[in-house]
């Protein structure tokens, strides 16, 4: 019976990755012909047709391609998780980690939890990344990593999510501003002002469709790329922002003072946690920082040190 091997399905997911057997093969240390003979290989014992073949424009999968690669990626995460369960029987916790999560809150919490996840398993090797909602629901789709500490923005089927903390919205304005002497404000009030928005995808349109679901419409003057540039422009008295990740710290890079106001009415907080793509099974590593991370003293710790209303447990 004609079959076909796990490396030749990697060949095969790389090839359609890249829409390319050249660089499939550049980036596998590999021959072009061995990329190709694989995608044949496939092709002949599954009767379907996995490309079209551009000339000198490289590959494009086919429907059937398409839903192929899909489930062959499941099955090459699964024997790798395989591998690394059978390596971990009967030893230390071992292997690589990668990680990814969203920019906002990772610097508040992700250093410490990371740090106690390397001392109880220093012979695991940590990578962890940040990046917006868009790029982590997409790099746990192609593998790219096990585990996302993110929020539940239009996460989509394909992704478990368990929320660990939940962070309301509130406004940050310059310690000098008209409404720097305020302890909350309300958004009909903070429409007057112009706004500094985080212009990041997701992102915008939750914190305006705050906003929007009391029919406001806010004047956004300034749209930053960055945690720190909207600190620094609000801080500098360039209109007001609104915040859900706790402000650990009341001044900008520059110095200049920032002042928190609780939001009054309604506005839908946000649920941070753990995301995965459903059906995966974890590495024992991924496995043990999910415990980790849902454990009631490290997140009763997480939420001692930020106080003042900032966080609260999701299952609250």
């Amino acid at each position: 019976m004609r079959q076909f091997t796990l490396k030749q399905l990697r060949y095969f997911v790389v090839a359609g990755e890249l829409s390319s057997v050249t660089q499939a093969a550049r980036k596998l240390h590999v021959s072009q012909p061995s990329i190709s003979a694989a995608i044949q290989q496939i092709e002949e014992v599954t009767g379907l047709q996995l490309f079209v073949r551009h000339h000198a424009q490289g590959l494009s999968l086919t429907p059937s391609g398409k839903q192929l690669i899909q489930r062959a990626r499941q099955l090459l995460r699964d024997a790798e998780g395989l591998e690394k369960y059978a390596l971990s029987l009967g030893e230390e916790i071992g292997g690589e980690l990668r990680l990814v999560a969203f920019p906002t809150f990772a610097p508040v919490f992700l250093p410490q939890l990371l740090r106690r996840f390397a001392d109880r398993h220093p012979s695991v090797s940590l990578y962890c990344d940040e990046m917006n909602q868009v790029d982590i629901v997409r790099g746990l789709g192609q593998g790219d990593y096990e585990l996302a500490f993110t929020y539940d923005l239009e996460v989509p089927e394909e992704i478990d999510f368990t929320p660990l903390y939940r962070f309301p919205p509130y406004a940050v304005v310059a310690a000098d501003h008209p409404l720097g002497q305020r302890e909350s404000v309300s958004l009909e009030e903070l429409v007057a002002y112009p706004m500094v928005l985080l212009d990041w995808p997701l992102s915008r349109e939750y914190f305006l469709s705050i906003f929007t679901h009391h029919g406001l419409s806010p004047a956004v003057a300034h749209r930053a790329k960055s945690m720190d540039m909207m600190r620094g422009l609000v801080a500098n008295g360039f209109g007001f922002s609104l915040f859900n990740t706790p402000l650990t710290a009341l001044e900008a890079l520059d110095g200049g003072g920032l002042k928190p106001l609780r939001l009054v009415g309604e506005a839908r907080p946000l649920s941070m946690g753990l995301a995965c793509l459903r059906g995966l099974r974890l590495s024992p590593a991924a496995e043990a920082m999910h415990r980790l991370a849902r454990d009631p003293e490290a997140r009763g710790e997480v939420f001692a040190r930020l106080g003042d209303g900032q966080a609260e447990p999701a299952d609250a």
